[in-house]
């Protein structure tokens, strides 16, 4: 139950800001609450019927559509499934990169100006209407009030996007201590950060947590390390996102702060795709996205088979993303939620394309594979592998206390068995291995990856 304050923020102020930036997020979540109750086959036919319409207004009102239609032969009106997608191309990076301006509608207002960060390669430049962050907004409301916690509850978030770290001005400042959100930034984790970033935690006892995975899992893993208490603060939730969310990860948290973690998708581009409920499903925001799942040559994917996930966003006509592929790899599923929710569900994110590895004989394998040879060994402190090409693999080392001179060789042995005898296994002992530029932090990086 939320007390008073939380009450006051979440019906009154939250509102009244949302109306100043002419967004109309109240009703938008409102009916999301109403709609995430109906049938499976109710939420696909509003999903439909919104297609249809999405592809309608683009199909008039954005250059690049426009001419894509009449040159195919695409009619939207004639639109009977969802599957009458594919006869569109996909829309990529390099597509939006060689498109910006036509991709913007005509009658398009007040568009915002976005950029990826670039963690798996070039930068994307992109923009946003009202509509999108009106819906994005609102589907992440509606999900963090799935965990009995809401917007005026107190909130850390531990964030590291320059993007928003960037926009901390006076104004900033106010409305966060308004809302009661405090952003520690995830750029820096030095012990004497992460001992300051606990002090702050425990002082503002909030109830939510949110931020990346990796980030909050190592102030939790320091504060047990230390016998510094989280679990005695009353929250309630961690809130994790933007990057794959490991089994370590997740219990190292949840036994720390002796909170549930709900695991969140999406992304600046793909917009806010599914969230966890408490009973466990990742639920797609299925009336706004739109979710295929596609193999190495394009092909959709029956449910339960493992692709690369492809979204099209129905609150995005100003600045269409239409089958956008995400170079995430994941898994539909066509299992019903005990939690009584329509909403179809998500049932595996296996991470980024990027996170997948290939032997030198050709075999692809998830990073994790490379992952348990370092976790094994109880001297590396953190790590990083980057696979260079399939016959080099550079591995960055922070080591432990426990760390022994052998355990280089116990490294490039078990990376050699896995990703052939023939590749160079680079070991580079490090005070301090990098997070990305965004404040991200990630395992694994291939740049051969198929």
């Amino acid at each position: 139950m939320s007390d008073l304050y939380t009450r006051f923020i979440a019906n009154l102020v939250f509102p009244l800001q949302e109306r100043v930036k002419k967004h109309d997020t109240v009703r938008v979540r409102r009916q999301m609450e109403e709609s995430q109750w109906w049938s499976a086959e109710r939420i696909a036919a509003l999903q439909l019927e919104r297609l249809k319409a999405f592809l309608t207004d683009i199909g008039a009102n954005v250059p690049y559509y426009r001419e894509l239609f009449a040159s195919t032969g695409f009619d939207p009106r004639a639109v009977k499934s969802t599957a009458d997608l594919q006869a569109l191309p996909f829309l990529t990076k390099a597509v939006i990169k060689d498109n910006t301006d036509a991709l913007r509608a005509d009658d398009a207002k007040g568009l915002a100006r976005f950029n990826t960060g670039g963690s798996s390669g070039v930068p994307l430049i992109f923009f946003i209407g009202t509509e999108r962050v009106t819906h994005d907004v609102a589907a992440k409301w509606r999900a963090t009030r799935w965990w009995d916690v809401d917007i005026g509850d107190p909130e850390v978030v531990v964030w590291g996007s320059p993007i928003e770290l960037g926009t901390q001005d006076r104004m900033r400042l106010i409305r966060d201590k308004l809302m009661r959100t405090e952003l520690l930034p995830a750029f820096e984790m030095s012990d004497e950060r992460v001992e300051a970033f606990i002090a702050r935690i425990r002082d503002m006892r909030p109830k939510m947590v949110f931020g990346y995975p990796s980030a909050i899992s190592h102030i939790a893993g320091y504060a047990e390390k230390k016998g510094l208490r989280l679990d005695d603060l009353g929250v309630k939730v961690v809130f994790v996102t933007s990057e794959r969310l490991y089994d370590h990860q997740r219990e190292v948290i949840s036994r720390v702060f002796a909170c549930p973690v709900a695991n969140g998708y999406g992304g600046r581009d793909a917009g806010f795709i599914a969230h966890a409920c408490p009973s466990g499903s990742m639920h797609i925001t299925a009336e706004d996205i739109v979710v295929e799942i596609i193999d190495g040559a394009g092909n959709v994917l029956p449910h339960g088979q493992s692709g690369e996930i492809v979204v099209t966003h129905l609150a995005t006509r100003d600045y269409p993303f239409v089958r956008y592929r995400t170079g995430d790899v994941g898994v539909l599923s066509d299992h019903a939620c005990p939690c009584g929710r329509g909403l179809p569900v998500l049932s595996e994110i296996q991470g980024r394309s990027t996170d997948f590895v290939i032997a030198a004989d050709g075999t692809v394998m998830h990073g994790l594979a490379l992952i348990y040879v370092l976790r094994d060994i109880p001297g590396v402190a953190s790590f990083k592998i980057v696979q260079e090409t399939t016959l080099l693999t550079t591995v960055f080392v922070e080591p432990g206390k426990l760390f022994k001179a052998e355990d280089v060789t116990r490294i490039e042995d078990g990376l050699k068995r896995r990703l052939g005898d023939a590749v160079t296994i680079d070991v580079k002992l490090v005070d301090v291995v990098p997070a990305e530029a965004s404040g991200k932090f990630r395992y694994v990086i291939s740049r051969v990856a198929a």
